[in-house]
């Protein structure tokens, strides 16, 4: 199966996304009984490739509880280093999540990390960025080129904002020991965001593994009054998805899934009915002329993202 399930909605009560219904994350113990019964949920359903990350607040904590129900090999887990989650919990916290690129953060994030072995397939650095300078920071590098050995696991990294392509074309010549790191890339990709295709050919050509995050473009898929400029979207969105009687997250998920071949698409449900709502995406498939219409959708990266900038946590 393509889809796999992200678990950043699951770790922490708020996310960075566009809400049109409201919902109470207050009680904790509640919170978290809800997010095993979606990771066992999206087992039972055949999901087995699983995103986490410390910075997801107990995402981590609870993907290894669940792991210890489970005996299978062949479960996925990847996770990432480099964001410390600092909202405890506070729906009014001013600062969720601090990001740090350091090799003591690598090393005290991978110390806890490491006991998801060994259903651990994948470490990623968590949202690479230019800035940071941590593709160039040899420590790291040569960390990660280590775990990469030892533990027989695939090192990658995730992109955000404007310049994703950048920052992956650079991944993509660092070596340790003459020896390439990156062998996964998690790239936000949608039909309003569809830079990932400029580089798409040299990721397949250097057989890197490829995965989909924010394919829903944080809800803004979803019909809002908010976002009058997307009117037209919208209509489109009804449309196509009236014509194969699912819903627009099936559409958005399916368009991923079709036009980046073998690549894993991240579903980010919160519950289990829109797990099982973004399942239907197996129902059906889109026509060439649908994909098309898709990808005339697009807006510039730098809009795309400015836009973004703007969301709540919610």
């Amino acid at each position: 199966m393509q889809l796999g399930l992200g678990t950043a909605a699951l770790g922490r009560p708020q996310y960075i996304n566009v809400r049109t219904e409201t919902c109470d994350n207050s009680n904790l113990a509640e919170f978290r009984k809800q997010s095993f019964a979606v990771l066992e949920e999206a087992y039972h359903l055949g999901i087995r490739y699983f995103d986490t990350a410390p910075g997801y607040g107990l995402a981590e904590e609870l993907v290894l509880e669940w792991l210890q129900t489970k005996n299978d090999k062949s479960i996925e887990i990847a996770t990432k280093w480099g964001y410390t989650y600092t909202a405890n919990f506070d729906a009014n916290a001013t600062i969720h999540e601090v990001k740090e690129h350091s090799v003591s953060k690598l090393k005290e994030q991978w110390n806890f990390s490491k006991k998801l072995l060994p259903y651990l397939k994948v470490y990623q650095i968590h949202s690479a960025t230019l800035e940071t300078g941590v593709l160039e920071n040899q420590e790291v590098l040569a960390q990660l080129a280590f775990l990469k050995k030892e533990f027989n696991i695939k090192i990658g990294l995730t992109t955000t904002g404007t310049n994703q392509v950048e920052v992956i074309k650079k991944a993509l010549t660092v070596l340790v020991d003459e020896d390439t790191v990156f062998d996964l890339f998690q790239v936000t990709y949608n039909f309003l965001d569809q830079s990932l295709k400029e580089i798409l050919d040299e990721l397949i050509s250097k057989n890197k593994s490829i995965v989909i995050k924010e394919a829903l473009a944080n809800g803004r898929v979803f019909k809002n009054e908010n976002y009058p400029h997307y009117k037209d979207m919208y209509a489109t969105l009804e449309k196509i998805s009236k014509n194969h009687k699912v819903g627009v997250d099936a559409i958005s998920l399916k368009y991923c899934e079709q036009t980046i071949p073998k690549a894993k698409v991240l579903s980010g449900a919160s519950t289990t009915a829109q797990l099982k709502e973004n399942l239907k995406l197996n129902n059906f498939s889109l026509s060439l002329e649908e994909i098309e219409i898709l990808n005339s959708l697009k807006v510039s990266p730098n809009s795309y993202w400015a836009e973004r900038k703007n969301l709540a946590w919610n």
